[in-house]
């Protein structure tokens, strides 16, 4: 038990922070030998993640942040990293800084000098900046801010040993006194008069002075819950006075002097050459998200991914199975008769081929095919750029800028888009987002599996379905943004991290996670998915659903009654209805029209369970649960005219 304390004595903390899309994902990988997530797309890090380990001689608890600008929030997905930099009391903090944003993150760096807590700078993306012509100073930096300051490339693991190396210094010898920006001798003199009235006991009395005069919405209710009534009453009414007694405005004149010790410091530290050479990848930032360029170039985009996956994709499922699946079901035909034992295996809801083989022979390798195409655009930057594409749709759903890029993530993943509306000041922006995030929305996984499955119809089917769920998500939006009370909209400003070219090794690492945790989270979901329908196979309680809900799935939808079974695996997994969908294609039992409306359906009915989780953490259970309500409701009646249209046409 002795050792057990002790080890957890000598367990130092450190923390990573920096602005969104600087590096402190990968940073946090290389330090941990682990790997979480990493995208050249803001609000990748929603969570702050946690690992211990060992940097040099020292074991630390790394902790990675989520992005934040300055100390100074009206946001609160930013207040769970300053909250950590608040209550944690680390031993080091190490400020990721991407070399081309140096300018925009010594505002952060101005507030972390202010903690008196050792500071390294991980200057990172400096090859960047070198081919813009740009050159920076990092051994002046260091000087004049009195912080250790480590170039680095994080991507090729440049720079990590000399990071380390800082880290255990700033842990291990004296704090040296850090280079703080100083105001006029009157405004000192006002932080002063509120630095007296904290505590002795508390900590970082001069930051925390400075944002009570700033009327940070968040500090002073921190310290009513940890301090007296009365003394925090004595502390806002000085503020007060001191506010209304000043000739001027105290935010202000923190940011001119802050803008002067910032454009001193970049002076001294930044170089450019008279002659740069054009920047290509920025010109093909600018016409991903121009009105004109941009749209043909999404069409063009999401024209090659589904080639990719009808080509590329189903003929490597076709190859998987007749390597792997054909000869297991001819192993298990041979082994034993029609009976229990058959259906239970290789049976219409077999573990072995509903489950097993629908997860690994047919959506494996269509994922795989998916998932490289978008995070190649994920890590070029690309998603950003949509979000500004997309950003005059949106603000016609009574959205603001704020509110598009969750919309956008919810492409890649619904569960961490949904968890992304936490830095939504509006109410009313949060319910919308998250109703269209859960609605018609399709993520990566079911995109890809889309894709395949309509690519068998041909191209007309993915544009009809895919016509359908744009215009929906639309008219959606806007009944909700007509019939919800209005507030008022907050302004937005979105950092565009910049085209780059993807690394092909840290794409397929990336795809190869995506991947491993898909099978980790679903391959269970789908056998037990596939237990549940044999077991209510075997008791009749499937064909009494089936036959309940005949008129419905075959009179109103057009559907073959083993749609029922897809929309119970649409509870568990969408992947498993895919897979599900696309066994009845092969069987013959869906044509032209049933293959529309079943993929129609299939996307907007049930959010998966996790997401359902998030949205119940993020509206409550009821509004959630609600909300779920009258996706369900709303999914029916859409597929049923559109089934009603298309027996019309075709």
């Amino acid at each position: 038990m002795r050792d057990t304390i002790d080890a957890k004595e000598r367990i130092k903390k450190a923390i990573l922070v920096g602005l969104p899309n600087t590096g402190k994902t990968v940073v946090f990988n290389n330090l941990t030998g682990e790997y979480n997530l990493v995208a050249n797309c803001p609000f990748t890090t929603i969570e702050p993640k946690r690992s211990i380990c060992r940097i040099g001689n020292e074991t630390c608890e790394l902790t990675d942040t989520p992005g934040i600008f300055k100390i100074h929030t009206y946001s609160r997905s930013e207040m769970v990293t300053r909250d950590i930099l608040f209550s944690e009391k680390p031993d080091v903090i190490i400020q990721c800084i991407d070399a081309g944003q140096l300018k925009q993150s010594l505002t952060l760096t101005a507030d972390l000098l202010e903690m008196d807590i050792p500071l390294v700078i991980c200057l990172n993306a400096i090859d960047e900046t070198s081919k813009k012509g740009i050159m920076i100073d990092s051994s002046e930096l260091s000087r004049l801010l009195s912080v250790e300051v480590v170039e680095s490339i994080a991507t090729r693991k440049q720079g990590l040993d000399t990071l380390k190396d800082a880290i255990v210094n700033a842990i291990n010898r004296p704090a040296k006194p850090h280079k703080k920006l100083t105001y006029s001798d009157s405004f000192e003199e006002k932080i002063s008069s509120i630095k007296s009235l904290l505590p002795e006991e508390a900590d970082h009395k001069r930051l925390k002075s400075q944002l009570i005069l700033t009327s940070d919405p968040f500090v002073m209710a921190a310290l009513e819950k940890e301090y007296d009534s009365n003394l925090t009453e004595v502390i806002a009414d000085t503020a007060d006075k001191i506010k209304k007694d000043f000739k001027g405005n105290f935010n202000l004149e923190i940011n001119r002097t802050r803008n002067q010790w910032i454009d001193n410091i970049t002076d001294k530290t930044v170089h450019r050459q008279k002659i740069a050479l054009k920047d290509f990848k920025q010109g093909v930032a600018s016409a991903c998200r121009h009105p004109v360029f941009g749209v043909p170039i999404l069409f063009f985009i999401i024209y090659i991914m589904f080639m990719l996956v009808v080509h590329v994709a189903n003929t490597l499922a076709g190859w998987m199975e007749e390597l792997l699946w054909v000869p297991v079901e001819n192993l298990v035909t041979g082994l034993l008769p029609s009976g229990f034992w058959h259906d239970f295996l290789i049976g219409d809801y077999g573990i072995l081929s509903l489950g097993v083989a629908n997860a690994l022979i047919t959506v494996l390798p269509i994922l795989s095919v998916f998932f490289i195409m978008f995070n190649t655009l994920e890590d070029m930057g690309y998603i950003p750029n949509l979000t500004v594409l997309t950003r005059r749709i949106f603000s016609k759903l009574g959205l603001s800028g704020a509110s598009v890029m969750p919309l956008v993530l919810g492409f890649g993943c619904k569960t961490m888009a949904t968890m992304t509306t936490k830095s939504l000041q509006s109410r009313r922006e949060k319910y919308i987002s998250i109703y269209l995030i859960a609605f018609a929305i399709p993520c990566a996984a079911q995109m890809g599996l889309n894709m395949s499955i309509l690519g068998r119809m041909g191209t007309s089917a993915f544009l009809i379905v895919f016509s359908v769920l744009f215009v929906v998500e639309i008219t959606a939006g806007v009944l909700l943004n007509l019939f919800l009370k209005k507030e008022t909209r907050s302004c937005f400003i979105q950092e565009l991290p910049p085209i780059r070219m993807p690394e092909p090794k840290a794409v397929l690492i990336k795809t190869y996670y995506k991947l491993y945790w898909f099978l980790k989270e679903s391959l269970p979901v789908f056998i037990y998915a596939a237990l549940a329908l044999f077991a209510l196979d075997k008791s009749g309680i499937l064909m009494a659903t089936k036959t309940f809900l005949s008129p419905v799935i075959k009179g109103f939808l057009g559907l073959p009654l083993e749609m029922v079974d897809a929309l119970i695996l649409c509870m568990a997994r969408h992947e498993a209805a895919a897979g599900l969908i696309m066994n009845l294609i092969d069987a013959g039992k869906l044509n032209y029209v049933q293959c529309i409306v079943a993929v129609t359906i299939t996307t907007m009915f049930v959010p998966c369970f996790a997401n359902i989780m998030a949205m119940i953490h993020e509206l409550k259970m009821k509004n959630a649960l609600s909300m779920t309500v009258a996706i369900n409701f709303s999914s029916f009646i859409i597929a049923g005219v559109l089934n009603w249209a298309l027996l019309r046409i075709y």
